[in-house]
């Protein structure tokens, strides 16, 4: 859980930092329906037969890792203490302001657009700002969380909009499962709390990755249930509940038939690290949070990626220093979960990869997945050490099948090995480009920082030589830009990724360090063919990359791209100075970041914690026109500190 760690994962980064897309990316909707003909497996997963079956399985599987788990916390130390803080008492797609993988793929966010109003999510709270004719103005401030609930050791993190309906999506460590809270929110910006959902899970977290997604009105979550952690096991099932004040566990509803229960015609790992890896579909249009379930037994850890056609995970076992073996290299899982409500499909792989972005889903109905060797998915912090050899595999989906079959040896390109952590990967038109930097750590020097480049139709490889480490690549219109530090500036330097990839410019802005770690920290606004302008938090210089979750950003950095040159074109500023105690009740370490440059119907706007600040753009410049603080008045956390 997330405060558990916060103290061991920050000594942990700062030690490695110490020693050292824009809408519009991969497939589109259009491609669905001939990508699912060519994706037609001869063979599917087994799912079980009845549900005295599936009882049976779950409860001998469950005494298996509960006596796993007693051996492992005999090994564990004394876990650290946690600080109390840490807890807290135009058309449509232009409008798009989440640099989301996948366009129609939408990412659960801290910052959304409902008609005239941002609707922001900041430190437990929902927030909706006016946008129309022109001007900034709060309208709206409610809990993120239901009017009767104890939100404390609750962490709400993403949120999504279906119409007119908002979802606040958290974990509770107390209640010990999500959270999804509706809201209404009208056309004059007003938000009306509807209802709370819970649906059993462990925790999800994961450094880099989004818990959910939104595909039409369609609500998707990703969720592991590790089977031994419940007394009666069958309480792993996938099940929801709508919370009320005495809400008890009988009230969860099961949204899983032991026939949507599916397992691989061949087991890979030992009965001890199994997790059931569940996706939930829940239909937003039809008010009552209508909402069904699949899981695949599988290795317990793992990375998922949602394309537009299905969610991916890739299951790998976890391994812990002192067994004899540290990284069992073979014992992954692959899974494809269709979003058509076909059964899902499997195949034996190795390695794993270290991220969502190691997966691009292509409109030749195949799968390409970065890979190391060294890695066991992204679930915490993992992604942030991720080890080993590196090789991209690239499958055609008609291999995936019952899960009896393996990956072959020439499905995987052998590509160059990255030393040192905190590696980042993406997939950016024809190539995968990948690197390593600071990540949470402290800034350090990287002269001559090797950027790898593969084109993944035909497995060419390039390496670029940079200046700077690699903390971030992003797309930028058919070409990419890649975000680092050299210890002590912060550094850009576009690529061309036409004919063969080559630098194409570079800016260095002295004295700063990136404000953000999160892929929707930074966002991409075309305005030509061949240009158009990024915006990227920055922060003091030096400031290692975990200080984030405690400190807002000094400014949103704006840049300007034009056939690949890059040139500064301003900066929107905090206040923090002006900042007051807002009496957080929930959520009180920003997680999810708190600054985002937003290009919204032809307006350039900074969110920093709880400011907006405006530019206007005149030439080559931009220059701050107005700003307002959305930050809950006194009136506002007088109520909610009487709660």
């Amino acid at each position: 859980m997330k405060s558990f760690f916060l103290t061991a994962a920050t000594a942990v980064l700062i030690a490695l930092g110490s020693h050292g897309c824009t809408a519009g990316s991969g497939t589109s909707l259009t491609t669905q329906q001939a990508l699912a003909a060519q994706a037609e497996p001869k063979k599917f997963m087994l799912a079980f037969r009845s549900e005295q079956e599936l009882d049976r399985y779950i409860r001998e599987l469950a005494e298996k890792q509960k006596r796993k788990r007693r051996r492992i916390m005999s090994k564990l130390a004394a876990p650290a203490v946690v600080p109390k803080a840490a807890f807290g008492d135009a058309d449509k797609e232009s409008e798009s302001i989440t640099n989301v993988q996948h366009a129609g793929v939408d990412e659960g966010g801290i910052v959304k657009v409902h008609g005239n109003h941002l609707v922001i999510l900041r430190r437990g709270r929902l927030f909706t700002v006016s946008i129309a004719d022109g001007n900034l103005e709060p309208v709206s401030a409610v809990d993120a969380f239901s009017p009767d609930i104890d939100p404390r050791y609750t962490w709400y993190d993403e949120m999504l909009i279906s119409g007119d309906t908002v979802v606040a999506i958290g974990y509770s460590y107390e209640r010990g499962g999500t959270e999804a809270n509706l809201f209404h929110i009208n056309a004059a910006g007003e938000l009306m709390y509807q209802s709370t959902y819970q649906l059993r899970s462990n925790d999800y977290y994961s450094s880099r990755n989004y818990a959910s997604r939104l595909i039409g009105t369609k609500l998707i979550f990703y969720t592991p249930l590790y089977i031994g952690w419940n007394e009666d096991p069958l309480n792993a099932l996938p099940a929801v509940r709508r919370w009320h004040k005495g809400a008890k566990p009988d009230e969860f509803r099961r949204i899983i038939a032991a026939t949507d229960v599916y397992r691989a015609g061949a087991s890979i790992t030992s009965d001890e690290d199994v997790a059931l890896h569940t996706v939930t579909t829940c239909d937003l249009a039809r008010g009552d949070f209508n909402c069904k379930a699949t899981s695949v037994v599988g290795p317990s850890g793992r990375v998922f990626y949602v394309s537009p056609n299905a969610v991916y995970v890739w299951a790998a076992s976890w391994n812990y220093p002192w067994t004899s073996k540290p990284h069992a290299q073979s014992n992954s899982m692959l899974y494809r979960m269709p979003l058509d409500g076909s059964p899902p499909s499997a195949l034996r792989v190795s390695g794993s990869p270290v991220d969502q972005f190691s997966f691009l889903e292509t409109e030749d109905g195949r799968l390409n997945v970065l890979v190391r060797s060294d890695s066991a998915g992204d679930g915490m912090w993992r992604a942030e050490v991720a080890a080993g050899d590196v090789a991209l595999m690239r499958v055609p989906l008609t291999m995936l099948t019952d899960g009896s079959d393996s990956v072959s040896a020439s499905d995987y390109l052998t590509l160059p090995r990255v030393e040192g952590y905190d590696f980042q990967n993406r997939f950016v038109g024809d190539y995968l480009l990948y690197g390593s930097g600071s990540g949470w750590g402290y800034p350090k020097s990287a002269p001559h920082s090797p950027l790898f480049l593969v084109r993944w139709t035909d497995g060419e490889n390039y390496q670029l030589a940079l200046d700077h480490g690699t903390d971030r690549i992003e797309q930028m219109g058919q070409d990419a830009v890649v975000v680092g530090t050299d210890g002590r500036d912060l550094l850009f330097t576009s690529v061309d990724l036409t004919d063969s990839p080559k630098v194409a410019g570079a800016y260095v802005r002295k004295g700063v360090s990136q404000g953000e770690l999160r892929s929707q920290g930074f966002f991409y606004k075309p305005d030509g063919e061949d240009s158009g302008t990024l915006g990227l938090p920055i922060s003091v210089p030096a400031r290692p990359g975990y200080r984030h979750l405690f400190e807002t950003s000094a400014a949103i950095l704006f840049l300007h791209n034009v056939s690949g040159h890059l040139s500064e074109i301003g900066e929107l500023g905090s206040h923090p100075d002006r900042a007051s105690d807002d009496q957080c009740r929930a959520s009180c370490v920003d997680w999810y970041g708190n600054a985002r440059p937003l290009f919204v119907r032809g307006r350039i706007i900074a969110l920093l914690g709880y400011e907006l600040v405006e530019g206007s753009r005149q030439g080559d410049h931009v220059t701050e026109i107005r700003r307002v603080s959305f930050a809950p008045n006194r009136s506002q956390v007088a109520a909610a500190a009487s709660k």
